[in-house]
C-alpha cells in the first residue's frame, strides 16, 4: 500500500515520551519492514529536522542527532517526493484563493505530494485540518 506521511507522525515516531509515540512508532516500523510504501515530502524533511532540532523536548535534541534520527529512520525506508516550481505556484496560489493563511500552506503541500503520488493512505496528527484542505480525500487521510 502506497502511503504518505505526514511531519508530525515521523517526529512522534522519534520521542519516546511524544503523547503519540505508540501508533506513529508502529508506523515506522511497518515502513521500515517495508510492509507499506512509505512516502515524505522534501519539505516535510527540513521539517522533521527543524522541529526536532528547537522544540524544547527533554532531554533537548541537538542537531546531530536530528539528523541521525533522520538519517537512520526515515532516508533508507522512505521514498521522497518533491514538488515542481509550478506546483509550490499553483498550491500557494490555491490556499491565496481560499483565503488560508500560515502554517495551512504546508498542510496544502504536503496534500499536493500525497495527491501527486496516487497515496491511498495519508497519515497526519492534523486529519481535521487535512480533511477540511482535500475534502475529495477525507475517506483517505487519517492519524495512525
Amino acid at each position: 500500500m502506497k502511503v504518505y506521511i505526514d511531519t508530525a507522525v515521523l517526529v512522534a515516531a522519534c520521542i519516546d515520551d511524544h503523547k503519540h509515540h505508540g501508533p506513529a512508532s508502529t508506523l515506522l516500523h511497518t515502513a521500515r519492514a517495508r510492509k507499506i510504501e512509505a512516502h515524505v515530502s522534501a519539505h516535510g524533511l527540513a521539517e522533521f529536522y527543524s522541529v526536532l532540532s528547537r522544540t524544547p523536548f527533554a532531554p533537548a535534541v541537538y542537531p546531530s542527532e536530528a539528523w541521525q534520527m533522520l538519517s537512520d529512520n526515515i532516508l533508507p525506508y522512505f521514498t521522497i517526493v518533491t514538488l515542481s516550481a509550478k506546483e509550490y505556484e499553483q498550491t500557494i496560489q490555491h490556499c491565496a484563493r481560499s483565503g488560508w493563511i500560515g502554517g495551512r500552506v504546508y498542510d496544502a503541500l504536503h496534500i499536493q505530494c500525497a495527491r501527486k503520488i496516487g497515496s491511498q493512505r495519508i497519515y497526519t496528527f492534523n486529519v481535521s485540518h487535512f480533511k477540511q484542505l482535500a475534502p475529495e480525500l477525507a475517506g483517505r487521510i487519517s492519524a495512525p
